[in-house]
Order: structure tokens, then C-alpha cells, then sequence
């Protein structure tokens, strides 16, 4: 079992949880999936329609955890330097100044990433991986926890730049929202505005918690025979003809990763397989492309349900 400062972090992790359950109604598993990429120390995809929620889970986000958050919204004219600043020329000093973008957040909402340029998209990528950005041969560290939350459209729309997959691998997880149901929708119908409760909610834990959880997870223990879950899950993906390729190994560390947070965040110091089926339909669903006659079903849950547990 974690320690007792551990314990108390954990506390106030699911106090911020239950305060977004009321903002966010019916999403109690996609919730948890968020806070277990932050505590995994990646970053989230939400991928649906537009005006399911989106923009407001990640500004909820922000205001139950206490983080700094910064919205980027993406558009066909965005430039790189708009999202990661630019140095301008002081005449007085004679020398060049660092004007930070809105990157420089705790937490970072990039709206609709996939209206963007690939170039523009590509400004992301050494903040999401390195948690710095470069500019003019210098550079300039993020601060901690750092956290990109994208929302995407369906490719399907008009105006979308798809992703590539090496954007795509970024993201520890991608999750979908989906419609609510008819009983919670009626109640977001009678209900307070969204915006206006988001507004006071207040913030139930702290950045510095979710840096000492952030150690704790590197430390939940998983057996050899969890590992052999794992792999064999991994082996599937990569044997089976109906994908074009299979999952890499840096996906199963992003597996093994988010099913180590999953497991922290249930108060639990070992994982159990429940906890990788638990996150593998959000960890792989993105990593995993498709080849020839597809079946519709999601790719994580067919993964799991295809490979039996040791």
C-alpha cells in the first residue's frame, strides 16, 4: 500500500475526481482515464464531434488539480511560433528577447489540433516529448507537471489535417466522449451552464501532489507474470493480419505505464491484469491502424479480448 504522504495525495487526486463528476456528467471512466495519463506523465487525445464536452474537461481539468492552463485554438493559419513564442529584437540592450507562447503551461488545451498544418501541428512535438521547446538554438524548459490535452474532430470533417503517427505515439492515451445519456442530458438541459459551474470549482489538489504520485507510479511493482500479459498482448497485435502493424515496444512501456497509474490510483501498489485491460483500449486504440475489412470494434477491446490472461 503507498506510504501515508502518498495516501494523502491520492485523497485529494479523488476529491478533484468527484468534483468533475459533477461538471462532466456520466464519464466516470473517461475521467479516471484522464487523471491516470497525468499521473503516468503523458498526454491526452479526445477525439468526437464537436460540442460533446471536450473543451470542458480540460478546463476542469486544470481548475480540480489547481494547474496553470493555457488554450491554444488551432486553425489552418496558425504558425509554430504562435504556439511556442518568439524572440524579439530590444533595441535598447542590442540583443534578442524570449517571449514565451502559450505552451508554457502546466496544463496546455491544443483545440482542434488536427485543424491545423502538419507544420504548425509539429511545434508540439519536442514539447509533448522532451518538456522543453527550442527557439533561435536555445533552449527553454516547460514547467512541471506539463500536460497537452488535444480535442480532434472526425478526419471525416472538412478542414482537418489528420495526425501522422508519430504525433499520434505521442499521446499516452486517446479517449471519446460520446453522447450522454437521455436522463443526464435532460439534466444538463435543466441545469446550471457548464462554463458558470467551472467558474467555482474549486481547486482539490496541487501540482506537487501530482508530482510526488508521479514518483509513487514509477514504483507500483509489476510481476513477471504481469510482464507476460503484457507481451503476449504486444505479440497478438503484431501477428495478427488485420493491422498494419503492431504495437512497438515504446507502446508496451505506454501500456505497462498507464496500468501502473490505473492501479496507484485504486490505492493498490501492484498491478493486476484488470488494471492493463482496464487502459489498453485508450493506451492502443490510436497506435493500431487497420488494413483491409474492418469489423468496427475497437482495437484495444479486441486486443483484449483476444489474448487470454496467463
Amino acid at each position: 500500500m503507498p506510504g501515508e504522504q502518498a495516501a494523502a495525495d491520492l485523497e485529494q487526486l479523488r476529491q478533484a475526481l468527484q468534483l468533475l463528476e459533477g461538471v462532466i456528467l456520466g464519464k466516470e471512466n473517461q475521467l479516471r482515464l484522464c487523471i491516470s495519463c497525468l499521473l503516468a506523465g503523458g498526454h491526452l487525445l479526445i477525439e468526437d464531434v464537436p460540442g460533446v464536452g471536450k473543451t470542458t474537461l480540460a478546463h476542469g481539468l486544470a481548475h480540480a488539480l489547481g494547474l496553470s492552463c493555457h488554450r491554444i485554438q488551432f486553425t489552418s493559419d496558425l504558425l509554430p511560433a504562435d504556439i511556442v513564442g518568439v524572440s524579439v529584437y530590444q533595441r535598447d540592450s542590442g540583443r534578442f528577447s524570449f517571449h514565451p507562447g502559450p505552451v508554457f503551461a502546466q496544463l496546455v488545451l491544443a483545440d482542434e489540433v488536427n485543424r491545423a498544418t502538419p507544420k504548425a501541428q509539429s511545434a508540439l512535438l519536442e514539447a509533448m516529448e522532451e518538456r522543453q521547446v527550442t527557439v533561435d538554438g536555445v533552449s527553454h524548459p516547460l514547467p512541471e507537471p506539463f500536460f497537452v490535452v488535444a480535442t480532434q474532430n472526425p478526419a471525416e470533417q472538412v478542414g482537418t489535417f489528420p495526425l501522422p503517427e508519430s504525433q499520434l505515439d505521442r499521446f499516452l492515451m486517446r479517449i471519446r466522449l460520446g453522447y450522454p445519456e437521455r436522463a443526464l442530458e435532460r439534466e444538463l438541459l435543466r441545469g446550471e451552464d457548464r462554463r458558470a459551474l467551472l467558474r467555482r470549482l474549486p481547486a482539490a489538489a496541487a501540482p506537487a501532489a501530482l508530482l510526488r504520485l508521479r514518483e509513487e507510479v514509477s514504483r507500483v511493482h509489476a510481476s513477471e507474470a504481469l510482464l507476460d500479459y503484457v507481451q503476449a498482448l504486444v505479440a497478438w497485435s503484431r501477428e495478427h493480419p488485420g493491422y498494419g502493424a503492431g504495437l512497438s515496444p515504446r507502446a508496451a512501456i505506454a501500456l505497462l505505464r498507464a496500468a501502473r497509474a490505473w492501479a496507484l490510483l485504486d490505492g493498490r501498489h501492484a498491478v493486476i491484469p484488470e488494471d492493463v485491460q482496464a487502459v489498453t483500449p485508450a493506451v492502443v486504440g490510436h497506435r493500431l491502424r487497420t488494413e483491409g475489412e474492418s469489423t468496427g470494434d475497437d482495437p484495444g477491446e479486441r486486443l483484449v479480448a483476444a489474448v487470454p490472461i496467463p
